[in-house]
């Protein structure tokens, strides 16, 4: 096993070119200066992981492998890559591991009885992702009309999208945004050091919507390889009948296929089926609902991730943790 630097990382990861944005280095440093320690390492130089690892009580830790590279991982033959990843998570001293795999459920079986199915997942395991490889007519003309009326009108009434810097009026923005349809918000330090570390390398863009040169919404695209993802985004309550939302995701979706990206995700719907979702989007309006009406509207397709895994290194601790996690529920 190689524990390896974060630039070594880095460069490890030009042989998976199309890394999910979790298993970026920098995800990892922007976690680290917020209560989790990175630790990556390289099997054979071609395969491996970063680990994020929180510390608890007593000098223990739980351990979270978000979206891991490759897939040689989940196929026969990968004792070698689990063998050291128990290495790693045993030296932290890691009650369990939770691995979320970077696969859609249809396409993913569960690798050998060393893991468990896990009853809770860190990222919202269902989304809805675009194809974005055609043209701009093609990937408008997959909207539904009401969305693309919404697109054009925001043009019609003024609303222009531009590149922002300003990450105080961008949380301050998310409060608002967090306030009304009640999720919760990172501090304003932590959107600021994650586009320190994204934007430098031209892998992140904060967008904002204005009108008469008024901030009204705002989002933060993330892009590596060929897929972009829509992580952070809000609104203020000012001028919502001009729409502002609806043209900014239009040109973060134009940003990242000027990126050369052919997928984009929009992050997080709540998880139940098509039909579910169609038949209840606008009824309800808690936790992601509100979210879902919005984002079902750019013509995209609702995916599930593979479900988490649980490594349990702790039987007993683990079943303390299923049974707090369980309570705040």
């Amino acid at each position: 096993m190689n524990i390896v630097s974060l630039s070594d990382w880095n460069k490890s990861l030009e042989n998976h070119p199309n890394a999910h944005l979790l298993q970026m280095g920098e995800w990892g440093e922007l976690k680290k200066d917020f209560g989790w320690k990175p630790v990556r390492f390289i099997l054979n130089n071609e395969v491996g992981a970063q680990i994020l690892f929180r510390r608890l009580p007593l000098g223990l830790t739980l351990g979270y492998m978000p979206k891991p590279v490759g897939r040689r991982q989940w196929a026969e033959g990968s004792e070698q890559f689990w063998k050291e990843v128990d290495s790693v998570c045993k030296q932290n001293h890691a009650i369990f591991l939770k691995v979320e795999p970077d696969v859609w459920a249809d396409e993913f079986r569960l690798p050998h009885s060393a893991f468990r199915i896990s009853p809770h997942n860190i990222q919202p395991p269902r989304t809805i992702t675009m194809d974005i490889k055609d043209n701009e007519d093609i990937i408008l003309a997959r909207m539904k009309p009401k969305c693309r009326y919404n697109i054009r009108l925001a043009e019609k009434k003024g609303v222009t999208v531009r590149a922002w810097d300003d990450i105080k009026g961008f949380h301050e923005m998310m409060t608002v945004t967090g306030g009304r349809d009640n999720f919760g918000v990172h501090s304003k330090e932590y959107y600021q050091r994650a586009y320190e570390l994204f934007h430098s390398k031209g892998t992140c863009e904060l967008l904002v919507a204005e009108y008469e040169d008024k901030p009204l919404a705002a989002l933060m695209v993330f892009a590596n390889g060929k897929r972009a993802w829509y992580v952070y985004g809000a609104s203020n309550d000012q001028e919502r009948n001009r729409m502002p939302t609806y043209l900014l995701q239009w040109e973060a979706i134009r940003w990242a296929k000027a990126r050369g990206c052919d997928e984009y995700d929009l992050w997080g719907v709540p998880d139940e089926n098509e039909e579910t979702l169609e038949a209840n989007f606008e009824t309800r309006h808690d936790g992601l609902w509100g979210v879902y009406r919005f984002k079902r509207g750019f013509g995209g397709e609702v995916k599930r991730a593979a479900q988490a895994m649980d490594r349990v290194y702790n039987p007993l601790l683990y079943w303390a943790y299923l049974k707090y996690v369980g309570n705040r529920e």
